[in-house]
């Protein structure tokens, strides 16, 4: 049985102006110690299937589907339970650091929060775990840090900041949204190694929100395509890399660099058009009018379909060359 899944996932937010269908029937799974990527163009429903898991949306949201976590239907959960939840067992390292800490706290005192909270930890106690944690995801001078505040700390050591909250508790499920973004390579490179370590060190199962696909190869063991709230693709890593199905998962891997570009100057690969508006979605394949394949057909909905043991993909022409003679 798998340690999270998600069946049928659907959020719509409701306002004055309409609705927006940000998450469209989202299905998937996470296993015990398992990387699992969820990878799409800004906007196309990651954060919000995760942030949904553990109910952190508005109150505009709206909700509907299941995601059982270890058997427990969170989505239907109480908030007391839910309370329990969140940075005990599933944790979450958010996007942006200097945003997530608080200004006016020392370090120290945000991550001691956690642990005082569900491990019911003292003062003291909570202080000496903090250190040991503040030196386990690789902050120099742990015992001068505790002190300080977030603005005085880089954005690599307020990342690692982030991370050293969201185990503070060993959770079973982290989930990290963009955890490299605004990070030079150094930095990034030093917080994939880390993120493999608590892995390794903890058992800890990932979900990883990204859009670099250089991440997603260097640190995930699944990886599942969204575009435009809706899932289009799944498939091991390595499959998905080596043969890719869904003509915007081949757009997304033909517009990366490539070393062996004739000149500089050479233009790199993009898709063509822009994502539909979530407010409008089209009763088709959201993805037709900016694909060189499509026709008549796409003009339904495509299920996700096994187009291999482990590898499904929503396209009427699967596996089709589209682009750059992918």
């Amino acid at each position: 049985m798998p340690l999270l899944e998600v069946d049928d996932l659907s959020v719509r937010f409701e306002s004055d102006e309409g609705s927006v269908h940000a998450v469209d029937r989202v299905s998937f799974s996470l296993e015990a110690g398992e990387v699992l990527a969820m990878v799409g163009e800004s906007g196309c429903g990651k954060s919000v299937t995760a942030m949904s898991l553990l109910r952190l949306l508005p109150h505009s949201a709206r909700l509907s589907g299941a995601a059982r976590f270890e058997g427990r239907d969170l989505l239907a959960a109480d908030e007391a339970s839910l309370r329990k939840v969140r940075g005990r067992e599933i944790s979450f390292v958010f996007q942006e650091p200097m945003t997530s800490l608080n200004p006016v706290f020392t370090v120290g005192r945000q991550v001691g929060e956690v642990l005082r909270h569900h491990l019911g930890l003292s003062r003291a106690e909570a202080r000496d775990r903090t250190l040991e944690l503040l030196e386990l995801v690789g902050i120099p001078a742990p015992g001068r840090r505790i002190d300080e505040y977030p603005h005085q700390l880089s954005g690599g050591m307020r990342q690692r900041v982030m991370i050293a909250t969201a185990i503070a508790c060993n959770p079973k499920v982290l989930i990290a949204d963009e955890p490299t973004t605004a990070l030079d390579v150094t930095i990034q490179a030093g917080i994939l190694d880390l993120m493999r370590d608590i892995r390794q060190r903890l058992g800890t199962a990932i979900i990883l929100i990204t859009h670099d696909l250089g991440v997603v190869a260097d640190v995930a063991d699944r990886v599942m395509v969204m575009y435009a709230g809706r899932k289009v693709e799944e498939a091991p890593a390595r499959e998905l890399f080596a043969d890719p199905q869904h003509p915007y998962t081949t757009g997304l891997l033909a517009a990366l660099p490539r070393s062996g570009r004739r000149s500089i100057d050479e233009p790199l690969q993009e898709i063509p058009g822009v994502v539909p508006s979530l407010a409008q979605l089209p009763d088709a394949c959201a993805f037709a009018p900016r694909c060189p394949r499509a026709d008549d057909e796409c003009r339904k909905v495509p299920r996700l379909e096994p187009v291999g043991p482990a590898h499904r993909a929503a396209c009427f022409h699967p596996g089709e060359a589209v682009w750059n003679g992918r």
